[in-house]
């Protein structure tokens, strides 16, 4: 679920791990013991360090908060500010791009100015503030610029939440002594590991209940509680956070690799440039060695040529971060009525972090070992097969998007049009007309003919002639005139009582589902006299009105999937079930004894495909999540140098900000009128990306790790300050050879 969970900025480091062999702490400490010799041959025990469940319970807390306001905001984005689904996703993905990019200014900031204790502190007020900022602009009788204040909640979210993420594992790997309590490192990061998916979980589950089944401020939903919950529990992870500081082991700002990895580098491009056609060197970092030393340039090099293996890497991270945009709007389009449980298209994200909690396991015990049989056992192999899964899980995506568009509203297109006609009367109509193809059709009492693909230049007039054999005063007189038909558009009659008569209304009709999943409706008012039609729903503990029409108003509502008593002048008269996706029409008719009838019309079909079928896209998804991943985690700490492991740690965060940006940049380019396609786009992509992925792990060749002392080169250990302040005209720049 969370891709750096153990980004460790320092913690790997050779001067980290120098600095916690050597620091020795007054905190009390647990009953867990390690017995080691110190340097008299005497035996200390080591106990297991008791901040750790301080920080544990704070990343717990943290996780909850951030996935719980992820999770419900692209429906918010959608529901209550209106975006369109392509705005909304390219907010959201901007959002997560802007959280990774700041992992890597959250680790200089820590490592080179204020340390992890103050990091984690100051940046967590400014996540606090963040969340505030979003479930204060979602209360709407503060009458604040709703719109505003989310964008400025997501980038004080993003700089907080992105800035903390590296600090806070690395913090808890610095309680303990090494290498004599590794055992125990190894212990802190699974519970660690666990605290992050829990939290995920717990929020992922809850928040949309809160969102959905809660209604708060006269509105169907609470949004302000489903963001206002994970922003308590922000505070609380900072209250513990605090709780722990009189047992925390501090250490002060070292210096920041990626730092110095980039000045090397700018080094080399720089002094290249100058003595390339007096001064040739084997490799053009070499041109750095004179101010950094033989080590740094050497590592710099192994860090190098891993991360030519990254290049492809985002595309993994586009498709897996969907499951909070695209898959999220899909489910919308779906139906989650279990019969005893209704799944709320937010909730179906709960899958991945309780899958890896089961995944992971069972990798060890069952699945590695059946790749191996297969002769899959390399780490490169194992993460090309994780993105050929991501890539999968998109094709899979792409068939139920197939499905549920049998179930979307057919749109007209350029050179068509549309045409539907509503009767409302209690009367049998034969039509005669030149509507193509339907020269004589029936238009049955209380009911409606549509034709969804007329072919239309501009605009088409077609004549019509109705009469009825059916008894009654309404039915006796022949109804004739004519209907007119625009390109693009959808055009509606409806056939009504009026003043004594009847009469054919026309209007511009919209067939097409809520963007937000709602059901829809119409009240089509065909009455002697005016009528008040409400709408209460019975599915709360208090009856609520919700909508009311007057009977001669064609209104478009959007509403809220439940059960309905609709009641006529105050008399109940239909109890109907209003799914998610659905456009109704509800015609309202008095009958010959005065009273009013109700009959609905299922415009548009309401979401009839299960939700429960994007179990499989989840399920591949995650497999190649667990797979891609933590092996590729692990394979770049086995070949990177001791001290440029967390400089790749803020690599591998890079490509998921990268991965995201991608999305924005299709999101934005609105390529296709079709979903389906995206999703094509994306497993092609994947697919295509896996290709160039294993030809460059074809060519990978690993460079051995050296070891380095002050006689082989003497400015490995010389500080990094001494090196700025003199330039390259410090003599201790110079080897031997060059004097």
């Amino acid at each position: 679920m969370d891709s750096c969970w153990v980004v460790s900025y320092g913690t790997f480091s050779g001067s980290s791990r120098s600095s916690l062999q050597q620091e020795e702490s007054a905190a009390p400490e647990v009953e867990m013991e390690v017995e080691v010799k110190d340097v008299e041959g005497e035996t200390k025990k080591l106990k297991y360090p008791r901040a750790i469940p301080f920080i544990v319970s704070n990343e717990f807390c943290e996780r909850f908060n951030y996935y719980g306001m992820r999770t419900v905001l692209v429906l918010y984005l959608t529901r209550k500010l209106d975006f369109d689904d392509d705005t909304a996703t390219v907010l959201y993905h901007t959002f997560t791009t802007l959280v990774y990019f700041m992992c890597v200014v959250g680790a200089i900031i820590a490592d080179s100015w204020l340390g992890k204790f103050r990091t984690i502190f100051y940046l967590s007020i400014v996540y606090t503030i963040g969340s505030a900022c979003i479930a204060l602009g979602a209360i709407p009788t503060w009458d604040l610029n709703a719109r505003a204040a989310t964008i400025a909640g997501l980038l004080l979210i993003a700089f907080g939440s992105g800035g903390i993420k590296p600090c806070v594992a690395a913090f808890g790997g610095e309680q303990f002594k090494l290498p004599e309590q590794a055992k125990y490192l190894a212990l802190f990061f699974s519970m660690f590991y666990f605290a992050v998916n829990s939290g995920s979980f717990v929020s992922t589950m809850v928040t949309p209940i809160l969102r959905e089944d809660v209604k708060c401020f006269d509105d169907d939903d609470c949004f302000p509680l489903a963001f206002g919950v994970p922003g308590v529990l922000m505070v609380v992870s900072i209250i513990i956070f605090v709780l722990g500081k009189p047992l925390y082991k501090m250490s002060a700002p070292a210096g920041n690799m990626f730092v110095k990895v980039s000045k090397c580098i700018w080094t080399a491009i720089r002094t290249r440039s100058r003595e390339k056609s007096v001064n040739p060197r084997e490799h053009w970092l070499d041109y750095s060695e004179k101010r950094w030393g033989r080590q740094l340039v050497d590592e710099t090099r192994i860090l190098l040529n891993v991360l030519t293996l990254y290049i492809p890497l985002p595309v993994f991270w586009a498709l897996f971060d969907q499951q909070g945009s695209r898959w999220t709007f899909q489910a919308t389009r779906m139906d989650g009525d279990l019969g005893f449980w209704t799944i709320k298209p937010d909730q179906m994200q709960v899958i991945n972090p309780l899958l890896i909690l089961v995944f992971i396991p069972l990798y060890e015990i069952a699945f590695y070992p059946l790749l191996s049989m297969i002769g899959i056992r390399r780490p490169l192999q194992k993460l090309t097969l994780g993105g050929i899964f991501a890539g999968v899980a998109f094709v899979i995506s792409t068939i139920v998007e197939i499905q549920l568009e049998s179930t979307y509203a057919v749109l007209p297109k350029a050179g068509e049009g549309q045409l539907r006609i509503f009767n409302g009367l209690e009367c049998d109509y034969l039509v005669r007309s030149d509507v193509p193809e339907h020269a004589d059709f029936t238009l049955e009492r209380m009911s409606m003919f549509e034709e969804k693909y007329l072919s239309v230049s501009g605009s088409a007039r077609y004549t019509y002639t109705m009469t009825s054999t059916s008894a009654g005063p309404d039915c006796e007189v022949p109804v004739q005139g004519t209907f007119e038909v625009n390109e693009e558009k959808q055009i509606s009659y409806f056939l009504r009582k009026q003043n004594g008569g009847t009469d054919m209304l026309r209007y511009e009709d919209d067939t097409e589902k809520s963007s937000k999943g709602y059901p829809m409706f119409r009240v089509l008012g065909s009455t002697a006299t005016n009528r008040i039609v409400v709408f209460r729903d019975i599915d709360t503990s208090k009856p609520f009105d919700r909508h009311t029409n007057g009977s001669y108003v064609y209104d478009l509502i959007e509403s809220y999937p439940s059960d309905y008593d609709i009641f006529v002048d105050g008399e109940l008269t239909l109890t109907f079930s209003m799914r998610l996706g659905g456009v109704y029409a509800f015609i309202v008719s008095d009958l010959d004894n005065g009273r009013a009838t109700i009959q609905t019309i299922e415009v548009t079909e309401a979401n009839s495909i299960n939700m429960l079928w994007l179990i499989p896209q989840y399920v591949v998804m995650t497999l190649g999540e667990v797979m891609y991943s933590i092996t590729g985690l692990e394979f770049s700490f086995t070949q990177a140098p001791q001290s440029m492991k967390s400089v790749l740690q803020g690599c591998w965060q890079l490509t998921v900000a990268v991965g995201n940006l991608i999305v924005v940049i299709v999101a934005e380019a609105k390529i296709f009128d079709a979903q389906k396609w995206e999703f094509v786009l994306f497993a092609g992509l994947m697919f295509v990306d896996m290709g160039l992925f294993a030809i460059l792990a074809w060519r990978y060749k690993a460079i051995p790790l050296k070891t380095y002392d002050e006689e082989d080169d003497p400015n490995a250990t010389l500080p990094i300050e001494q090196k700025e302040e003199h330039g390259l005209d410090n003599p201790a720049f110079k080897k031997a050879s060059d004097e």
